[in-house]
């Protein structure tokens, strides 16, 4: 050990002896810069020994910050210098972590690696909710710890997991945050974009969600969401689920269209019988087939909340009307289109050329491609 180290021990033992918080401060702050400027070289015992000096100085100091700022500041400067290192005394970290005073105990909750698993629980379990937040902002946390931070019904806590990537919920966790999601936009949106939000749990929070909500949902969901969820969104707004929510398999119908194609048997009147039976996979590759496009095209406009995209494809086949309504109903399981979006729909379909629609059609081929 340098004579500096022997020096600074010298010091810690006439300031704990002594019992003068302006010493104990200094002493403190020298002891912190010592081990901050070596961190990385010392080995367990010297970790142990700066341990022990630097949470007897800090107990000291404990005794006056609740009535001397300058104290606080001190304790709230190591806390944020400590929080970031690895290797940092493992005693002084628990304790600066149960500190009641959130700016002493932040640092380390949301950043120190040397907190475990069990510790963040008894934490969670019996702080108040700035420490519940410091702890949901840390960038990792296993189900234990998230369970234990949920189970204390804090919606801020909720919201700040919800947007953490880095927080794992468990099912049950998950349930918490849902339920309470129903009277908060901000925490729906933040739980419905998560990609592990069980799908169950993803069309509970839709059903209850506002149309404002759902646009919100929509505008952020990740690539490999945007499917689920506009699927969900079009499930609940008409009451039913969509025909499309599921796994698919259009092999079948692949076969059995190119079978009737080849025969001469495909024709609208074939495609208004599947969309009228909601036969939905033979629908989809009948209207690929007739259109002059592909299933990995018209599958998509048949999941799309909006109808104007699936009236490209009708107007390219030189459907009428009639059947083009029968494939737009097809989408969903159950139920029919409101009246207000049958009116908007059809006077979209006059409008439309069949030129234009297989000018647009052929983009989108090719871009699917």
């Amino acid at each position: 050990m340098s004579t500096a180290e022997f020096s600074i021990i010298d010091e810690v033992e006439s300031a704990i002896r002594l019992g003068s918080a302006e010493k104990g401060l200094e002493t403190a702050r020298r002891v912190t810069d010592l081990f901050l400027s070596s961190a990385g070289s010392f080995d367990d015992e010297q970790i142990a020994l700066f341990d022990d000096v630097l949470e007897r100085l800090i107990g000291t100091i404990e005794l006056r910050a609740i009535a001397d700022m300058g104290a606080r500041i001190a304790l709230a400067e190591i806390s944020a210098q400590l929080a970031p290192i690895a290797q940092a005394p493992p005693s002084v970290i628990r304790r600066l972590a149960n500190n009641d005073e959130i700016r002493i105990a932040g640092p380390v909750l949301q950043e120190s690696a040397r907190l475990d698993d069990g510790e963040l629980v008894k934490i969670a379990s019996s702080k108040g909710e700035p420490h519940l937040l410091a702890v949901a902002g840390r960038w990792w946390l296993k189900e234990i710890v998230t369970d234990a931070l949920l189970a204390r019904r804090y919606p801020s806590v909720s919201r700040r997991l919800a947007a953490n990537p880095g927080a794992r919920v468990s099912g049950n966790g998950f349930a918490v945050i849902v339920g309470q999601a129903e009277a908060d936009s901000e925490l729906a949106v933040s739980v419905g974009v998560r990609v592990d939000l069980p799908s169950d749990l993803r069309r509970r929070l839709l059903r209850s969600a506002t149309d404002t909500v759902r646009t919100r949902l929509l505008s952020r969901a990740p690539p490999h969401l945007f499917e689920e969820i506009q699927g969900a969104i079009a499930a609940v707004t008409v009451g039913v689920e969509r025909e499309m929510s599921g796994v698919r398999d259009f092999e079948g119908a692949k076969r059995a269209i190119a079978n009737l194609k080849a025969t001469g048997q495909l024709t609208e009147a074939t495609l208004l019988g599947f969309a009228a039976q909601r036969r939905y996979e033979e629908a989809v590759a009948a209207l690929a087939a007739l259109s002059g496009s592909t299933i990995e095209v018209i599958r998509p406009l048949m999941q799309s909340l909006r109808e104007d995209g699936l009236l490209v494809p009708c107007k390219a086949a030189q459907l009428s009307w009639e059947t083009t309504a029968a494939v737009l109903e097809s989408r969903f399981a159950t139920g029919a289109m409101k009246p207000a979006d049958i009116a908007r729909a059809k006077s979209n379909y006059a409008r439309m050329t069949p030129e234009n629609a297989r000018r647009t059609l052929r983009f989108w081929q090719v871009r699917a491609l």
